[in-house]
C-alpha cells in the first residue's frame, strides 16, 4: 500500500504562494479528491518548498580515499544540506578515466541512496595531461562531463584536442583554471597577508589567464567549456565577455568566494586553505556582482573533504580544500539573499534549475508528474555552524562558529526522505478510506 505525503501550507519557492504539495509513489501528484487511508501530513507553515538542490562540483573521494570521505558519507552530507543530486569529480585513486570506472561509480552510487550521483570523467589518462582519455566511451558509460579538476589541462594543444573530441558528446569540459608556472609553489593568494605570514602567493592571473585561454579555445573548436570555482574579478569579466559573444561557455563559483577574503587565513588557519585561494575584497565584490547580474550560471560548493590529521599540518603542507555541502544553503541565504544581492527565488534557481540545464540533468519541479526530489527549509531559522555535527567525514570549514540563517528541515529523493531535522513531526491521518466520497 503506497503512502501519501502532504506538505501542507508550504511557501512555493518561485511564486511565494502558500501551497499544499502531494507526493505518492515517488512523484508529485495532484491533491487527492478522495481520502487516503495511508497519509502522513507535514505542516510546513513558514517553510519554503523547492526542488532538491544540485551541486555540480563535489569530491566524494571514492575509489581510494575513503578515510577522507565515502560515497555514503558524502551523499548523507548532501542530503543534510538539501541536495538531492551531486556530480562527483574524478580525482580519486585511481582517477575515473575509463568507462569501467565510470560504471563502477554509477553502480556504487546506486547503492548509496542518499542523493543521486552523476560521475564526471577525467579529461586525460590519470589526470596527468599527457594522453587523452576515451571521452566518447565514457560518455556512453554515463559520464555527465569531463574534468581534470584538482589539476589544470596545462597544454593548450591538449585542451584543444579534448574540446574537439568532447564536442560530439555534447558534454562540457569543467576547467580547473590554474597556470602551473604562475602558481609555482604558492599556497595562498598573493598579497599583503601572504607577505605577512611569509607564505608563497598565488597571483590571480594564474586563474584568469587560463580562463581567457579556454574561452578562446571554446570559440576555436565549438566545444563546451564550464569554468570551475571562479574567484577573481578578471575571471568573472572573461566569463561575462564570453556570454556577450554567445560562446558555449558557462561558469560557477562557491560560497567562500562571495563571503571571505584572504585575511580569513588569519594566522595560518588551514580551514581557509582552498584552491583557488581566497582573494581580495575587490574580487569578493566582483563575485557578488557577477552572481547578481547573471554572469555566473550556477553555484557549487567544491566540497573537498580531507582528514583532520591532514588539515592539522603546517599551512604550507596541508592539502587544499574545505567542505561545503551542509552550509551552502544557509550561506546563500545569509550572504546573498538577506543583503538583497539576489532574490530567494533566483538563489534557489542557481542551485536547482540552472545546474540541471548545464549538465542536461532531468528537470524537477513541484508540478504533478515531476519526480519528488524536494527540499523543505526555513529561511529565517538561525543556527550555528558546528563541524562536529557534520555528516561529512571532512570537518574543515572557515565558517565554524558562525551564526547563519536558513535551515534544512527535510530532503526527499524519489519520494523517500533522505534527511529530516530532529524537530520535524508528521501527523498520520486516516483521511478517508480510498474510494470513499469526499
Amino acid at each position: 500500500m503506497s503512502t501519501l505525503t502532504l506538505f501542507q501550507n508550504a511557501t512555493h519557492w518561485r511564486t511565494g504562494e502558500r501551497v499544499t504539495i502531494a507526493v505518492e509513489d515517488g512523484v508529485v501528484v495532484p491533491i487527492p479528491r478522495r481520502g487516503h487511508e495511508h497519509a502522513r501530513v507535514l505542516d510546513a507553515r513558514g517553510a519554503v518548498l523547492a526542488p532538491g538542490l544540485v551541486d555540480l562540483h563535489v569530491h566524494l573521494r571514492e575509489p581510494g580515499q575513503s578515510a577522507k570521505e565515502t560515497i555514503d558519507s558524502g551523499t548523507r552530507a548532501a542530503a543534510a544540506g538539501g541536495f538531492t543530486a551531486v556530480a562527483c569529480m574524478p580525482n580519486t585513486v585511481p582517477a575515473v578515466d575509463s568507462p569501467a570506472w565510470v560504471e563502477w561509480v554509477r553502480h556504487r552510487t546506486g547503492n548509496a541512496a542518499h542523493a543521486r550521483v552523476y560521475p564526471i570523467a577525467a579529461v586525460t589518462v590519470g589526470q596527468k595531461g599527457g594522453q587523452l582519455a576515451p571521452l566518447m566511451a565514457m560518455a556512453r558509460a554515463g559520464a555527465v562531463a569531463f574534468s581534470d579538476d584538482g589539476h589544470p589541462v596545462a597544454s593548450a594543444a591538449m585542451m584543444r584536442r579534448a574540446l574537439e573530441y568532447a564536442r560530439p558528446t555534447g558534454l562540457p569540459i569543467v576547467c580547473h583554471e590554474e597556470d602551473p608556472e604562475l602558481r609555482g609553489e604558492g599556497v595562498m593568494n598573493e598579497g599583503f597577508t601572504a607577505t605577512r605570514l611569509g607564505l608563497r602567493g598565488i597571483p590571480g592571473a594564474a586563474e584568469s589567464v587560463m580562463c581567457r585561454r579556454d574561452v578562446d579555445l571554446a570559440e576555436l573548436t565549438g566545444g563546451r567549456v564550464h569554468l570551475a570555482h571562479l574567484s577573481t574579478a578578471q575571471s568573472f569579466e572573461t566569463l561575462r565577455d564570453a556570454r556577450r559573444r554567445g560562446l558555449p561557455v558557462t561558469g560557477e563559483t562557491c560560497p567562500h568566494y562571495w563571503i571571505l577574503t584572504d585575511e580569513a587565513v588569519g594566522d595560518y588557519d588551514t580551514n581557509a586553505k582552498m584552491n583557488p585561494p581566497l582573494r581580495t575584497a575587490e574580487d569578493v565584490r566582483a563575485c557578488i556582482a557577477a552572481i547578481a547580474d547573471g554572469t555566473v550560471d550556477c553555484l557549487v560548493t567544491d566540497h573537498a573533504p580531507h582528514t583532520p590529521d591532514e588539515k592539522n599540518r603546517p599551512f604550507s603542507e596541508a592539502p587544499f580544500g574545505v567542505v561545503g555541502l551542509e552550509t551552502a544553503l544557509a550561506l546563500t541565504i545569509t550572504f546573498l539573499v538577506e543583503p538583497g544581492h539576489v532574490s530567494l527565488a533566483r538563489a534557489i534557481e542557481l542551485w536547482t534549475a540552472a545546474p540541471r540545464r548545464i549538465f542536461d540533468l532531468p528537470e524537477v519541479d513541484l508540478e504533478p508528474g515531476s519526480v519528488a526530489d524536494l527540499v523543505l527549509f526555513d529561511p529565517r531559522s538561525e543556527w550555528t555552524v558546528n563541524p562536529k555535527l557534520f555528516y561529512s567525514k571532512g570537518r574543515a570549514t572557515p565558517f565554524a562558529g558562525w551564526t547563519v540563517r536558513g535551515r534544512v528541515l527535510a530532503t526527499m529523493m524519489g519520494g523517500r526522505f533522505t534527511h529530516l531535522a530532529p524537530d520535524v513531526e508528521f501527523e498520520h491521518q486516516l483521511v478517508l478510506p480510498a474510494g470513499a466520497a469526499t
